[in-house]
């Protein structure tokens, strides 16, 4: 079977010309195996690309082409390029067999390659593509991540890499409001199919921000590179139900690249929670609430991201991009409260129904120049982005008392209005130095704003009129701004590689209340205005070794930066309950960690090693505390509060393995393992909030091709036991469940996945202080079916081997 040529532009004159067949075949040099969707275009004597086209399944094609002479490339990711020159094609032609081979001098980078798969293991990251995970199909962004190496996914979509929750997410290399700006809630709406790869960088250059003591965590969108008009539609159905609708289109000529992904969703996500809560009086049990929460979570969206790739020459390109966000959300809480005295008889019952509704809007425009001086890698590119965000939410609270007697409480009104408003402008060059070498510096700044407008009302009696919560409301600025400049430079001699780099960040933090929205300067003993600036050197080296050309050794170190988000230091209280409440403390100061990681690679025939150690030491780092705030409820119920401080320091260091064995082509098995420890010092109000936790957490991945090719896969997660100053964490274990089969002759596949098989994906977790006990359980979405189809026009299988962006990535070795 040969490919379809795609014409690229006109012919260079107005004569008829013949079409001639050219085919012939395109080896792996390393494997001697066919190249699937190697690429092979056909540029006339003028320099101009005149036609081009795809290697099949057998690695072979069949393109037509106007007679004349031409330079026939052939070329895929990874691999250096071939080219022969000068062929006379006047009449049908086979051309001789091309093998290509992997690029051995590319600075920064490590290629690992198993059957049709691939990692890249860099310098400073590993870059994984998650598009063969069969389990993430009608998925989340979020749900994909979940089955990322290093990375894990809480109950509540709290994502942390290496058990550390500080961890920065980046879209396409720079903080986006596609992203959410450091909220992980967008990435529970947008869909998985719109992820070209994820790129885990846990020790990041200078030429990333320093923010995010745990890495980053790069997500990199689809833009493809295949030539001509391709793309792919996917429907999906699920229970309890959820349905979606995701497209991605691509039309690619000499001059421009038109790329849009878009996509629809309608979900249910049923959840419950229980929580147990003990208040103590010298030590012994005075009062005994237990809340039973039942969740109905409705979310509506729609997204998508359209842009444009314009060629001004073959060495400069423009690229203007706009994402949508909408979002429309129903979640209704029905939280059964019931109190018991010392003796246990019961006090009062109570039902407190919550319905939050939320609307969220978010757009972002990007503008990026880039022009290549040379083919040898010297160039400069030029980003600009602007991002707005807006999310109304609205809660309205009611509660019946049902014991003693039956009584209608007042009810609560509360409503929330945030916006963000982000400015990003970003300069970077590189120089390659001889054969081996690379300069690169640059420029970033980030200027974001955002305000939080909080009104709080209550009925003064039940039906009467709702008056304002003077404690509850308020309108909170917060600013951030960031201006960084950077530098480094990378050789390699011989089997020894480098990359040294320093950055500059100068940041401003300020916050402050609306004069005319809250008259106090100060909230639950925290002062509420702040202007404060800091400035930090951030020395990044990251170190390879090649033993051999199938093994390595790596070392990392960098210094980082956590900086408190608009959340954390807004001092007005949010409320999860009548008795439980977030506040955000100004006071918090941003933390500094200085981290070391030493890798290890190691490649067989059939199997592949990756493994690290690594060390972390933080100061004034974050830590979440619970304490009583002093203030009942109207009923009598002490209110809690959970609050983030700073501590004095967090000493962190663990191991992680990854193993990637493909015995047999109908087979392919992978796992992980991540075991780390931390040890946190610090006091807060007279209270020592030191503690030491061990933890782990592994993942598993077997994909087996049955009869008739049907793929089955099944992924397993487990994470250890977890603990921190005040509340122990139990493990949980989820196993998920996939089929897959192509259909219409392998442009379309229909899948078949089952998430949280056992419905075992629950937090269990006890809180002990001097005055509170609480035990508690928590099940954020509960287990879901889910069907889907996915067609493919002008694409086929393109993720078979890797896909085809500027970076490649290993499906399997993700899990």
């Amino acid at each position: 079977m040969g490919v379809t040529s795609i014409a690229f532009g006109q012919r260079p004159d107005n004569q008829i010309k013949r079409e001639v067949s050219v085919n012939g075949k395109v080896f792996d040099a390393d494997t001697n195996t066919p190249m699937e969707y190697a690429t092979v275009s056909f540029t006339d004597q003028a320099g101009k690309i005149v036609t081009g086209g795809i290697t099949d399944q057998k690695g072979e094609y069949n393109i037509e082409v106007p007679s004349g002479t031409y330079s026939v490339k052939f070329e895929f990711i990874s691999y250096e390029p071939k080219t022969l020159t000068n062929q006379k094609l006047i009449s049908d032609i086979t051309l001789p067999n091309i093998s290509l081979e992997t690029d051995s001098q590319a600075l920064n980078e490590v290629i690992v390659r198993a059957e049709t798969t691939e990692v890249q293991v860099r310098l400073d990251k590993k870059i994984y593509n998650i598009g063969k995970d069969l389990t993430t199909s009608g998925a989340t962004v979020s749900d994909a991540l979940s089955n990322v190496p290093s990375v894990t996914v809480d109950v509540d979509g709290a994502i942390a890499l290496r058990g550390n929750g500080n961890v920065r997410i980046l879209i396409n290399g720079r903080p986006s409001a596609i992203a959410g700006f450091g909220s992980t809630d967008a990435l529970q709406q947008l869909p998985a199919e719109a992820i070209e790869r994820v790129e885990v960088i846990t020790s990041p250059s200078a030429r990333y921000d320093a923010e995010g003591t745990a890495g980053i965590l790069n997500i990199i969108l689809r833009k493809e590179k295949t030539l001509g008009l391709n793309g792919q539609i996917q429907a999906n159905y699920g229970v309890p139900l959820q349905s979606g609708l995701t497209g991605n289109i691509n039309l690619r000529t000499d001059k421009f690249n038109i790329f849009n992904t878009t996509g629809i969703r309608y979900r249910q996500s049923p959840g419950n929670a229980f929580f147990r809560n003990e208040f103590l009086e010298d030590g012994n049990v005075d009062l005994t609430v237990l809340e039973n929460r039942e969740y109905e979570r409705l979310n509506r969206g729609f997204n998508t991201n359209l842009g444009m790739e314009y060629f001004l020459s073959d060495k400069t390109s423009v690229t203007a991009s706009a994402f949508l966000r909408l979002g429309d959300d129903e979640d209704m809480t029905d939280n059964f409260t019931d109190d018991f005295g010392p003796d246990g008889a019961p006090l009062e019952s109570r039902t407190r129904t919550e319905l939050e509704t939320e609307e969220d809007t978010s757009f972002q425009l990007s503008l990026n120049y880039i022009t290549k001086f040379n083919e040898d890698g010297h160039e400069l590119t030029v980003d600009f982005q602007w991002a707005d965000d807006e999310e109304t939410e609205r809660s309205i609270i009611e509660e019946f008392q049902t014991f003693p007697e039956d009584e209608i409480l007042p009810t609560e009104d509360i409503l929330i209005n945030e916006t963000q408003n982000e400015y990003l402008g970003q300069v970077d060059y590189v120089l390659p130095i001889g054969e081996n070498a690379q300069f690169e510096a640059g420029y970033r700044g980030t200027f974001e704003e955002t305000v939080t407008n909080q009104l709080a009302t209550e009925e003064e009696f039940p039906g009467g009129p709702f008056l304002r919560n003077d404690d509850l409301s308020n309108i909170f600025t917060y600013n951030e701004d960031v201006n960084a400049v950077y530098t480094q430079y990378g050789n390699k001699f011989g089997d020894f590689s480098f990359l040294a780099g320093l950055r500059y960040e100068h940041t401003r933090l300020r916050g402050s209340l609306d004069e005319e929205s809250v008259q106090t300067d100060v909230v639950n003993d925290l002062l509420v205005d702040f202007d404060r600036t800091f400035d930090g050197l951030f020395p990044t080296l990251n170190l390879t070794y090649e033993l051999n050309d199938r093994e390595n050794i790596t070392l990392g170190y960098n210094r980082r930066i956590n900086r408190p988000r608009g959340r954390s230091v807004n001092p007005f209280p949010s409320r999860s309950s009548e008795a439980n409440i977030f506040q955000g403390n100004p006071n918090l100061r941003p933390a500094f960690a200085n981290a070391f990681d030493l890798g290890y690679l190691k490649r067989w025939d059939k199997l592949t090693l990756t493994s690290s150690i690594y060390y972390q030491r933080e100061t004034d780092s974050f830590e979440r505390i619970q304490e009583e705030t002093g203030e009942d409820t109207p009923n009598g119920i002490p209110i809690v509060r959970s609050l983030p401080i700073n501590l004095s320091s967090n000493e962190r260091y663990g191991f992680e393995a990854g193993v990637l064995y493909n015995p047999a082509k109908w087979l392919r098995l992978n796992g992980s393992f991540n075991f780390f420890r931390f040890v946190s010092e610090g006091e807060f109000n007279g209270t020592d909030f030191g503690a030491e936790n061990t933890s782990y957490f592994a993942r598993g991945s077997a994909k087996v091709t049955l009869p008739y090719k049907i793929d089955w896969q099944t992924n397993m997660f487990y994470r250890g036991p977890t603990n921190n100053a005040q509340t122990d964490t139990k493990g949980l274990i989820s196993v998920n469940l996939a089929f897959s089969k192509d259909i219409i002759n392998d442009n379309a596949t229909i899948g078949l996945n089952v998430s949280d098989l056992f419905n075992s994906r629950v937090r269990r977790s006890f809180t002990d202080t001097p005055t509170f006990r609480s035990d508690s359980e928590f099940q954020w979405r509960v287990r879901q079916v889910n069907l889907s189809f996915t067609y493919r026009f002008n694409q086929k299988k393109q993720r078979e081997r890797g896909g085809r962006g500027d970076d490649g990535g290993d499906d399997d070795f993700e899990g």
